[in-house]
């Protein structure tokens, strides 16, 4: 089966007069099950569709290439929010975009949702316009916005679209096109779970909850921060409900409850399809896109994440279920790849949100939701926890005994805090033994309680104990392998002595980070909330949040102080640091001494 079509002339190669679904990226045209749009138009084209995509429009008459489409456009600003791919975590331009052909980066405009809508409606004022994908899945409500320091209203009222698609959309979207096709106008689309629409206030939904509106969080953190703990708590698929956000006078945004995850079947039908698993040819005189050279061998077997990381998007767009693939599914994927003439033998990862995650975090899950107020690995395991990787670890015997593949690796994130947990240490074993390519990355991202607890993360010791069984089955394979530790510098919760007591440990055990992420406050995550409003949303108390670009800086040199770019800075937050621990050691000095007095 071909690319779908990406110009006229491809489309009229099918015969074809014109398109009932136009399909617009921010990302240049890459038709592998890893980028959203591939899944999203191969699932259109799978109803017996005609889909043409349009990847990075530029001008107005980009988006009129198959004239106008039947049934209307399907819109995503790309596999990452588009102002993440222009800027980096202290708001400079970024000089490139993988995710672009040639690796050149400006082809997607800032907020590229909003600013392709807007030019559809200038073109085709009339058509149906559907939004989907993470950038349009996190601004679903009224958002805090890091890059412009505000407060910015759901993006479906900026972009002008007609009904937004959060989380993982192929269900969604069969039913959207399915009631297109017959006949009914998008504006009474809107009883599809898994969607956000807007409304007039005499059309709000039964039994639905409201939250703080637009104007009340724009104007008081701390509706914010009760606004974000109540969306999150709603985006169970068994116990959410609607949400309503007053967006104007009369004016309402209106979220259904979530969609239910794909079953296994599902799944697999998805990862069927007949992708290209390629970027598109026309890109190769530019050079290609980078973005693929990770993800073309390699394996997606699950989906969701139940790990509760404070900073990490998926529980609010994926969702904290696991839905998983069948082994036989990913033998399959796995025995195509193998028949590529640029296969070299090396499946690059078998993984997804976490990889080492095949089943729900517990058997409730399934019956009564997820539970409310608490995550279920930190700051403790639940006593409900189920831990086991049997099937994980047998998907990839089975993927290493397939002719032609020389390894297999994992190269996503794996929670090491669950795999500490699981009393038959076969996985960790055969882990060490077959599936790293020297080195092991795992994310402890700090080392102080007050931090770790903010980030949702596990404690230091559970690193330790893993680093040492990590070292033991190294060891006993006979290999020469290590551990890189991800970092994590200014995140709410973190102060300047936080930042020294985490430099002075890395220091103490040899440690030298090559990667530190300065915390980067993106829409939808609890961090983000924090961050903005100095409250845990969930419980209202304070937090101490590292804003100005300055303190930022000087918490990430601390952690790599060898760096000759980070050196002066690093020795200046060190002296603050001492000259403010002095400070307050006299300041409490003072205190007991005039206690002792009677003062």
């Amino acid at each position: 089966m071909p690319f779908l079509p990406l110009t006229k002339e491809e489309a009229l190669s099918r015969g074809w007069g014109g398109v009932d679904i136009a399909c617009v990226t921010g990302d240049s045209y890459v038709d592998h099950p890893s980028f959203g749009i591939a899944i999203i138009s191969r699932v259109l084209e799978d109803m017996g569709l005609r889909v043409g995509i349009i990847a990075q429009p530029q001008k107005d008459a980009d988006y009129s290439v198959f004239g106008k489409p039947r049934l209307g456009f399907f819109v995503t600003g790309g596999n990452i929010d588009s102002m993440v791919a222009h800027y980096t975590a202290a708001k400079r331009k970024r000089s490139d975009d993988p995710y672009t052909a040639g690796n050149k980066a400006g082809n997607r405009p800032d907020r590229a949702v909003t600013a392709y809508c807007r030019a559809i409606r200038r073109v085709y004022p009339d058509t149906a316009v559907i939004i989907g994908g993470l950038e349009a899945s996190l601004r679903r409500f009224a958002h805090y916005d890091y890059w412009g320091d505000e407060v910015r209203p759901s993006v479906l009222l900026e972009s002008g679209a007609d009904l937004l698609v959060f989380g993982m959309g192929e269900l969604q979207t069969r039913m959207i096109a399915s009631r297109l096709s017959g006949g009914e106008h998008i504006r009474s689309v809107t009883d599809v779970r898994g969607t956000c629409y807007l409304c007039g206030g005499a059309e709000l939904p039964k039994n639905s909850v409201s939250c703080p509106s637009y104007k009340k969080v724009r104007e008081d953190k701390a509706a914010f921060a009760r606004a974000h703990a109540l969306q999150a708590a709603e985006q169970d698929y068994i116990t959410g409900r609607a949400i309503v956000q007053k967006h104007g006078e009369d004016l309402y945004l209106i979220q259904n409850p979530p969609m239910h995850p794909l079953t296994t079947a599902e799944l697999d039908a998805v990862y069927a399809l007949p992708f290209m698993r390629m970027y598109h040819p026309s890109y190769e005189p530019l050079g290609g896109v980078k973005a693929i050279e990770e993800v073309e061998f390699s394996v997606t077997h699950n989906r969701g994440c139940f790990g509760g990381c404070a900073f990490c998007s998926i529980a609010f767009h994926q969702g904290k279920y696991v839905s998983v693939r069948s082994k036989e599914s990913i033998l399959r994927e796995a025995i195509t790849m193998t028949g590529n003439p640029r296969f070299k033998g090396y499946i690059h990862d078998v993984g997804g949100a976490t990889a080492n995650f095949r089943r729900p975090s517990c058997k409730g899950q399934a019956v009564k939701g997820m539970c409310r107020g608490r995550r279920c690995l930190t700051p403790s395991p639940c006593p409900n926890l189920e831990v086991s990787h049997s099937e994980y670890l047998d998907i990839l015997r089975e993927l290493r005994r397939l002719p032609k593949v020389k390894k297999v690796f994992v190269r996503s994130g794996l929670r090491y805090d669950y795999i500490s947990l699981d009393p038959d240490p076969a996985f960790l074993r055969e882990l060490a033994e077959h599936h790293i390519s020297g080195r092991l990355k795992v994310a402890p991202e700090h080392i102080c309680g007050a931090v770790l607890d903010c980030m949702g993360k596990p404690r230091i010791q559970i690193y330790e104990k893993f680093a040492a069984a990590f070292r033991k089955a190294t060891e006993k394979a006979g290999k020469k392998q290590y551990l890189v530790p991800y970092l994590m510098s200014s995140h709410p919760g973190t102060e300047l002595k936080h930042a020294a007591e985490l430099a002075s440990y890395l220091q103490k055990h040899g440690i030298r980070p090559e990667q530190v992420q300065d915390f980067y406050p993106t829409p939808g995550t609890d961090s983000t909330a924090m961050f903005h409003t100095g409250l845990d949303p969930y419980t209202m108390k304070p937090v101490y949040t590292a804003k100005s670009q300055e303190e930022k800086a000087k918490q990430r040199a601390l952690l790599q102080p060898s760096d000759p770019n980070n050196r002066a800075l690093a020795h200046k937050a060190i002296r603050e640091y001492g000259q403010k621990s002095s400070s307050q050691a006299k300041s409490k000095a003072a205190k007991r001494k005039n206690k002792r007095r009677g003062g």
